[in-house]
């Protein structure tokens, strides 16, 4: 079956998902992971992305970002997928694929939504029993975005940066969002709509975006076809 072409637009949040070949493990080392974040700022300069969020976890990566352009975001995965896999291969004497073929994403509606994203990516060593807080991991964006760590890499979003008028009221507020576990339907709907390469947001936000694209961007109904349909929610081979 042909998979569905990935849906992107310029300036909309992304939530990217980048998976060891079989889930097998793509970082080894800390100058692994020191190297992967690295090449991610200076090809993210390249491509014109801004980087929101990030958890490099054992044998994955959550990015969330903004592209300047539709193609910035395939681009900087591209460039910065080749250069990880070269060196990987030189440094543990190895050959073939690191990544699976595809990374898998999803467009992203801002206000709640982005901000439960972040969550979801900063939180993501504590479901897997890496740490017991976010702080203690230190290859996720946590600590730049809620303790104020200096981390060039990172760009934050108007959202994030409307949580608080001063730097310090920010970083509180911010910090106040992981008092509570996400809700088990957020967590749901995020995976869904990043395997899926999906909508993360209303409907309202899905609206738009089919209508920008061309192309649907929410779950198929189960049951017969109709005969007549929008062209929006036609599935396009790619």
């Amino acid at each position: 079956m042909p998979r569905r072409p990935r849906v992107t637009l310029p300036g909309v949040p992304l939530h990217i998902i980048q998976r060891g070949n079989n889930r097998q493990a793509c970082f080894f080392a800390d100058e692994d992971y020191r190297f992967y974040l690295e090449w991610l700022a200076e090809y993210a300069a390249k491509t014109g992305c801004q980087i929101h969020a990030y958890a490099l976890m054992t044998n994955h990566v959550h990015l969330l970002l903004s592209g300047a352009a539709a193609s910035s975001a395939g681009d900087l995965m591209k460039a910065l997928g080749q250069r990880y896999v070269q060196y990987a291969n030189r440094t543990y004497r190895r050959s073939g694929t690191l990544w699976e073929g595809r990374f898998r994403s999803c467009l992203t509606q801002e206000d709640q939504y982005l901000l439960s994203c972040q969550r979801y990516i900063e939180l993501n060593p504590v479901r897997a029993g890496m740490v017991a807080h976010p702080a203690d991991y230190p290859w996720s964006s946590f600590r730049g975005n809620a303790l104020g760590a200096e981390n060039p890499l990172l760009s934050p979003h108007p959202v994030y940066l409307a949580l608080g008028a001063i730097e310090a009221d920010r970083l509180a507020a911010y910090r106040e969002l992981f008092r509570h576990e996400l809700e088990p339907g957020e967590i749901d709907a995020i995976r869904k709509a990043t395997n899926g390469n999906f909508a993360l947001g209303n409907d309202r936000f899905a609206e738009e975006v089919a209508t920008m694209t061309g192309r649907r961007v929410v779950p198929a109904k189960s049951g017969r076809p109709r005969k007549r349909c929008d062209p929006n929610c036609v599935e396009l081979a790619g």
